[in-house]
C-alpha cells in the first residue's frame, strides 16, 4: 500500500505496517523505510511493534508537513540474529527499493546491517543497538546512531555509583557485542573513578532463562555492586531471580547498566524501586516529551514509549527532513549524501529537543541519570522515574577524538 498524505493521516496504523510492494516505477517516487526489529524475543517490549508505530508516526508527521511527500513503511522480525538481519537488509536494498533501515536490536545484527548499508550506499538509522563500535572503529558514512550507546551508559551510571561508594564491582554480562562493549566501557570508568572490578560472568545470549549460577558467582564475589550488562526480558528475569537469592541485600547493590521503562513496568515498583539507570528519553520529562507520547498513544495505542521508540521516531523524522531539503531523488540516489545532509542540519523534535549529529554519526543530546520511584511516590501508571542528574549532550557521549572513527580523521 502506497501512502500519500491523506491516507497516512486517516489510517490508525496497523493497516500499513507491512506495506505491499508496488511496481518499481512507483517505488522510485516514494521514500521507502524498512524497520528491522524484535517482534518475538527479549527486546520485543522495548522495541518491537511500538518501534514500528513510532516510525510510522514520524512518516505521518513528515507527510503532513510536506504535501506531495510519500513514504512507505515495511517491517520485519530478525529474531536478533545477524544472518537473518543481513538477509532482510540485502533483499530490501537489492529487490524492494528500501532507502533506509531503522532500528535493528542486538548489536551484532546492527553492525552487520551497518556494513550492508555502506556497501549498498543506503541509510541505516540505529536506535536499539548500544555498541559504541557503530561510531568507533566500525563507523561509516551511511550510519547514524541516535539514541544511546554503551559509553554513555557506562559513564552516567558507572561513574555515579562509584562516587556514591560503590567501589567494587562484579559483572553479569550477555555474551555478545553489546555486553562485551558495555563491560569494557564500564570497567574504564570504574577504574578511572578509583573503583575495582572483581570479576565477571558471561551468560549465553539469548538462550538463558536460569541465571542462578551467575548470580551465585556474583554473590560470592562480595562486591559492593553487581552490574547487569543486558536488558529486555532477560533483565526482568534476572532481577526477579536475584531477589530470590537475596542479592541486593547484605551490602550488595544491583546496577542495571541498561534498563527501559517497559522493564520497570514488568517488574513493578515494589521490585524495581531504588534501581538506578540512565536513559536519554523519558515520556514525562517535559511538555514536548509528553506531547509526543500523547500523539503516539492516540494514533497507535502506545503506552509510555521507551527511548528506543523515541529514537526510531526522531531519527526517521530527521532523515525525512533531510530528504526533503536535498530533494527526494537525490536522497534516494545516495545514502551517504543523505546522511551528510542529516549531519549538516541541526536536529529538533519533541522526543529529544534540539541537538546535532557529529561526523562519526553520533547523535548528541542530554543523558539522564534516573532512579525508580517507590510505590508511594508514583502518581499513576508509568510515573516511574525521578531525575537525579542531567549530562549535557556534548559531555554525555564519547569524545570524537577517542572513538577511532576513520571519518573523524578524514574530517
Amino acid at each position: 500500500m502506497t501512502l500519500n498524505r491523506r491516507t497516512a493521516l486517516a489510517l490508525g496504523g496497523a493497516a500499513w505496517m507491512t506495506a505491499p510492494l508496488r511496481a518499481r516505477a512507483q517505488a522510485g517516487q516514494a521514500i521507502r523505510l524498512g524497520i528491522i526489529t524484535d517482534m518475538s524475543g527479549p527486546f520485543t517490549d522495548l522495541a518491537g511493534q511500538n518501534a514500528v508505530a513510532a516510525t510510522r508516526q514520524a512518516a505521518q508527521e513528515a507527510m503532513a508537513a510536506t504535501p506531495g511527500l510519500r513514504v512507505e513503511v515495511l517491517a520485519a522480525d530478525h529474531q536478533n540474529k545477524p544472518d537473518v538481519a543481513s538477509n532482510i537488509a540485502r533483499q530490501w536494498f537489492d529487490r524492494d527499493g528500501v532507502d533506509a533501515v531503522v532500528d535493528v536490536p542486538a548489536s551484532s545484527a546492527a553492525l552487520a546491517v551497518a556494513g550492508i548499508a555502506r556497501e549498498k550506499n543506503k541509510v541505516y538509522l540505529a536506535s536499539s543497538p548500544g555498541t559504541s563500535e557503530l561510531t568507533g572503529a566500525q563507523c561509516n558514512a551511511n550510519t547514524v546512531q541516535w539514541t544511546y550507546d554503551t559509553w554513555m551508559l557506562a559513564r552516567s551510571t558507572g561513574g555515579a555509583l562509584v562516587r556514591d561508594g560503590g567501589d567494587s564491582w562484579f559483572f553479569v554480562t550477555a555474551d555478545y557485542a553489546f555486553g562485551h562493549s558495555m563491560e569494557a566501557d564500564a570497567t574504564r570508568f570504574i577504574n578511572a573513578a578509583g573503583g575495582r572490578v572483581l570479576g565477571s560472568a558471561r551468560y549465553p545470549f539469548p538462550a538463558t532463562t536460569d541465571f542462578s549460577a551467575f548470580l551465585l558467582r556474583a554473590q560470592a564475589s562480595r562486591s559492593k555492586v553487581v552490574a547487569f550488562n543486558f536488558g529486555g526480558v532477560d533483565l526482568v528475569t534476572a532481577v526477579k531471580q536475584a531477589a530470590e537469592f537475596g542479592l541486593g541485600r547484605r551490602g550488595q547493590r544491583i546496577a542495571c547498566m541498561i534498563m527501559f521503562i517497559t522493564e520497570v513496568h514488568a517488574l513493578g515498583l515494589n521490585a524495581a524501586q531504588g534501581l538506578i539507570c540512565s536513559e536519554t528519553f523519558y515520556w514525562d520529562m517535559n511538555d514536548r516529551t509528553r506531547a509526543f507520547s500523547s500523539r503516539l498513544k492516540a494514533n497507535f495505542g502506545t503506552q509510555a514509549p521507551t527511548m528506543v521508540h523515541a529514537g526510531c521516531y526522531a531519527a526517521t523524522l530527521h532523515y525525512l527532513k533531510a530528504a526533503v531539503a536535498m530533494g527526494v531523488p537525490a536522497a534516494k540516489a545516495s545514502g551517504a549524501d543523505a546522511v551528510a545532509r542529516m549531519k549538516a542540519m541541526p536536529t529538533d523534535d519533541d522526543a529529544f529537543g534540539p541537538g546535532t549529529i557529529r561526523i562519526d554519526g553520533r547523535k548528541l543530546h542530554p543523558a539522564y541519570l534516573l532512579e525508580v520511584k517507590k510505590p508511594e511516590e508514583s502518581r499513576g501508571p508509568y510515573d516511574y522515574y525521578k531525575l537525579l542528574q542531567t549530562t549535557p549532550g556534548d559531555e554525555a557521549f564519547r569524545p570524537l577524538s577517542e572513538g577511532g572513527c576513520p571519518l573523524a580523521r578524514q574530517g
